[in-house]
């Protein structure tokens, strides 16, 4: 059995155990996320379970020291990458680029990926892992236009009157019928919008500031590094509650 029908074989098992579980919206603290080592790469494992679109899927954090290298693989899920700290330089497809802080990459199933740091300084990088309940779909995603790198200092900043926003991308992918990614500024003291809901899931990442997070009803504190995880349909709203803008990713996917 190969690589891809064991993972699959996996997750089947899983599901039918009953293992895997509908991830609980909440506030996921990056200071209370244990520290493992995998291959000698430091890694946090912040969240794992399904959506009402995923079967399965996980957020977890790595972390390379100077000159250390996650060897280059590629798997039947998507991927999402996010560096938090530092330079990591990607592999995609035989293309090499390095990218500064802020910056994504999306990867499509099949492609062949790695990641290098190439710098003086660790560099520290979110990763998402994730399986649709529908059959993946290569067609669609390869239509959409691929695997995607994005440069957080090519993205424009566009205000507007509660602070900003840079639109990173709004497509289609294998996985997904539609993902959705974007990075706002919000001034200080602000909500973003009332409490409401909506089908699709949503995470929103804190990268600057503080803030806190309505979850139904309850308003829970998010520090940066803290990932916000919403289920689809729980009502939610943001607030800025720190002195200055905070900023914060935030991505759907259905």
């Amino acid at each position: 059995m190969n690589y891809f029908s064991c993972l699959g074989f996996i997750l089947l098992t899983l599901n039918a155990l009953g293992q895997l579980m509908p991830i609980k919206a909440d506030v996921y603290k990056w200071q209370s996320v244990a520290v493992s080592k995998k291959n000698k790469i430091e890694q946090r494992s912040i969240l794992e379970g399904t959506t009402p679109a995923f079967k399965y899927m996980k957020i977890h954090a790595e972390t390379l020291q100077p000159k250390q290298a996650s060897k280059s693989h590629q798997h039947t899920q998507e991927e999402l990458m996010i560096v938090k700290e530092g330079e990591l330089t990607i592999t995609l497809n035989g293309k090499t680029e390095t990218l500064e802080a802020g910056s994504i990459a999306l990867i499509m199933p099949g492609d062949l990926h790695g990641f290098e740091n190439k710098s003086g300084q660790p560099a520290t990088y979110y990763v998402m892992n994730y399986e649709s309940v529908e059959p993946v779909d290569l067609e669609r995603g390869a239509k959409a236009g691929g695997s995607l790198i994005v440069h957080w200092n090519q993205v424009a900043f566009k205000t507007h009157d509660k602070g900003g926003r840079r639109n990173f991308f709004d497509r289609a992918t294998a996985h997904s019928k539609r993902f959705e990614m974007h990075v706002t500024t919000l001034n200080e003291g602000l909500m973003s919008h009332p409490p409401h809901t909506h089908q699709a899931a949503e995470i929103l990442l804190l990268t600057d500031k503080q803030a806190q997070e309505s979850i139904n009803g309850e308003w829970i504190k998010a520090d940066v590094g803290d990932i916000i995880f919403l289920q689809s349909n729980v009502p939610h709203a943001i607030q800025n509650i720190s002195k200055g803008a905070c900023t914060y990713f935030a991505f759907q996917f259905e």
